[in-house]
């Protein structure tokens, strides 16, 4: 006996999934989220973006990665008008995804169980090398994990941390290359 579940010709309704884009400062997660996000337009597929509202870097509404490369974006309080704004949507992508409430892998949750492609992209660890927000829960949760890296500006080595130049204690700090470098393991140890 054939069943559904197992079965992909089988399905009825398209499966969703959850995937995530991780790494450093400097890695190219923006770079890579815009990318994959531009790939479903070409196809075709209704796509909504998301970043917090907080992040008004580069611009207040557009997701805008390091290179300059920009795709329009809904800046949204919570994780909770993601769920609102994008249900109806065919691809979610979510870029800075650490800024966001622990509500968020949730929310991520109920998007793909009802079909929906989502793409997260965001910091894996703080300034202090420790998991930031709900960016763990939501590589448990993944169907796809990259996690990109910069290049240590100390050494040259592949860097997965994100050194806090500036001086504050704050945990959340929006900055650039005036407030972070990218650094390897052992250059980050340095300190």
């Amino acid at each position: 006996m054939l069943f559904t579940e197992h079965n992909p010709a089988l399905r009825t309704k398209p499966a969703g999934s959850i995937e995530v884009i991780c790494g450093s400062m400097f890695s190219g997660k923006t770079e890579e989220l815009i990318r994959r996000l531009r790939r479903a337009q070409i196809a075709r597929l209704d796509v909504e973006i998301f970043k917090p509202k907080t992040d008004t870097r580069y611009d207040e509404t557009a997701v805008v990665s390091h290179d300059q490369n920009s795709i329009h974006s809904t800046p949204v309080e919570s994780s909770s008008a993601i769920l609102l704004l994008g249900a109806n949507s065919q691809v979610v992508g979510i870029d800075e995804a650490q800024f966001f409430d622990d509500e968020l892998p949730e929310v991520c949750t109920k998007l793909a169980n009802k079909g929906i492609r989502v793409i997260v992209a965001g910091l894996d660890m703080d300034f202090l090398g420790k998991p930031f927000g709900p960016m763990p829960a939501l590589l448990a949760i993944a169907e796809d994990i990259t996690k990109v890296h910069a290049i240590c500006v100390r050494c040259g080595n592949p860097a997965s941390y994100s050194y806090r130049t500036a001086l504050s204690e704050s945990k959340i700090l929006l900055g650039e290359k005036e407030s972070y470098e990218p650094r390897c393991r052992s250059c980050f140890a340095e300190g």
